[in-house]
């Protein structure tokens, strides 16, 4: 088990019926609540990508909250993998980008 308070950077794809429904302002929200820094933007594909940082156990929650979305969505995969590269930096705030 990782320890809770180690600080983790993950990056997500979610896919399904993840755009139009609300989940980038809810996953917002989520993350507000649990301290987690990063940012989420809808992609071309029709999926939603995010970037969640903070200590593992906020990070785990935000997470999870994703695999299920706001209500109206209907999430299909949560594709999870560290950080890397220009992604891997420290964030401040919770933001929502521009479509990648």
């Amino acid at each position: 088990m990782h320890n809770p308070a180690m600080r983790v950077t993950l990056h997500l794809r979610i896919t399904g019926r993840v755009q139009g429904v609300g989940f980038r302002d809810a996953m917002r929200t989520q993350a507000l609540r649990h301290g987690v820094t990063g940012w989420v933007r809808n992609c071309p594909d029709g999926s939603v990508e995010a970037l969640v940082q903070g200590e593992c156990g906020a990070v785990e929650a935000v997470v999870a909250w994703a695999r299920r979305g706001p209500p109206a969505a209907r999430v299909a995969e949560v594709a999870v993998r560290p950080a890397d590269g220009d992604l891997d930096r420290t964030y401040e705030g919770f933001d929502w980008l521009r479509s990648g």
